[in-house]
C-alpha cells in the first residue's frame, strides 16, 4: 500500500534532439552519437530511502569505456524548492524560469553527487547517490526527501579530461571538441522541456517540468484568503450587534 501511495511521475522528452540548438557538432574522438546523449524520459518515485530517479536515453553509450558502464553524458537534475531557491543552473550557461532550485543531482561516470542549497545560497553535500545501469536507463537512488517536485533536467557531453567531467562547447572545430555556433552557447546538448519550448538555446532560460506549481505558496495564499474572509464575517457580525436597528 505504501508503494502505491508513494509519489510517482513520468516525464518525457522528444527523440533525436541532442544537438543543442540544432547546430552542435558532437566529438568524433571518441565517437559519440546523438542517441547516447538524447534524453528520452525521467521516472521518479518515492522510496523509504528517498527519491529514486530512472533516466532513460536513446542509447546508453560508453565511448570512454568507463567501469561505471556509461560514459557519454553527464546528467544534471535540479530540483525545485518550495519557496525561492537558486536561479542559475550551476555553470551550465542556463538560468531557471518558473522558480528556483533547492537540490542538485549530478549523475556522472566520474562520480555522482547530490547537494542541497541553504538560504544563503551555499551548497552542502548530501549522501552520495547510487547508480545502476539497466538497459538504456540509469536507476539513481538518492537521499532526496520523498515528495512531488518540479525539475530542470539537462544532459551534457562527458569528458574525463576536464576539471568537472563536462565538455564545454567551443567555436573551434576538432575531433575532440564539442562545436557550437557561438562562444556563449549553453553547455548541455539536450534539455528536458515542454514541447515547443526552445528558450534554453534562444534566451538561456529553462522552465521546470513536473510539479511546476509552488504548492507551499498556493497554500499560504489560500490560508490568507480564508483568514481575510473570517475577519470580514466577524466584522459584519460585530457591527450588526452594535447597530441592532439596522436591517439590510
Amino acid at each position: 500500500m505504501l508503494a502505491l501511495l508513494a509519489p510517482q511521475t513520468r516525464l518525457t522528452d522528444p527523440a533525436a534532439d541532442a544537438r543543442g540548438d540544432g547546430g552542435y557538432v558532437l566529438p568524433t574522438r571518441p565517437a559519440f552519437t546523438q542517441d547516447m546523449l538524447d534524453l528520452r524520459a525521467l521516472d521518479t518515485r518515492g522510496t523509504p530511502q528517498g527519491m529514486q530517479f530512472t533516466v532513460t536515453y536513446g542509447q546508453l553509450g560508453n565511448p570512454w569505456n568507463s567501469p561505471a558502464g556509461f560514459s557519454a553524458g553527464v546528467t544534471d537534475i535540479f530540483v525545485k524548492g518550495a519557496l525561492g531557491g537558486q536561479a542559475t543552473l550551476g555553470d551550465l550557461g542556463l538560468r531557471t524560469s518558473g522558480g528556483g532550485w533547492q537540490y542538485h543531482l549530478r549523475v556522472s561516470p566520474g562520480g555522482s553527487t547530490l547537494t542541497e542549497v541553504d538560504a544563503r545560497g551555499q551548497e552542502r553535500p548530501l549522501a552520495a547517490p547510487t547508480v545502476q545501469v539497466s538497459g538504456s536507463s540509469l536507476i539513481v537512488q538518492t537521499a532526496l526527501p520523498e515528495g512531488r517536485y518540479g525539475y530542470w533536467v539537462t544532459n551534457s557531453v562527458y569528458s574525463p579530461l576536464t576539471r568537472d567531467g563536462v565538455l564545454r562547447p567551443t567555436t573551434t572545430p576538432g575531433p575532440t571538441a564539442l562545436q557550437a555556433g557561438r562562444a556563449d552557447a549553453p553547455v548541455p546538448v539536450d534539455v528536458m522541456a515542454t514541447p515547443g519550448d526552445t528558450q534554453a538555446y534562444t534566451r538561456g532560460t529553462l522552465g521546470p517540468v513536473g510539479e511546476t506549481r509552488d504548492l507551499v505558496g498556493i497554500g499560504l495564499l489560500a490560508l490568507g484568503g480564508v483568514g481575510l474572509l473570517i475577519t470580514v464575517i466577524a466584522t459584519v457580525f460585530v457591527w450588526r450587534r452594535l447597530n441592532p436597528r439596522v436591517r439590510p
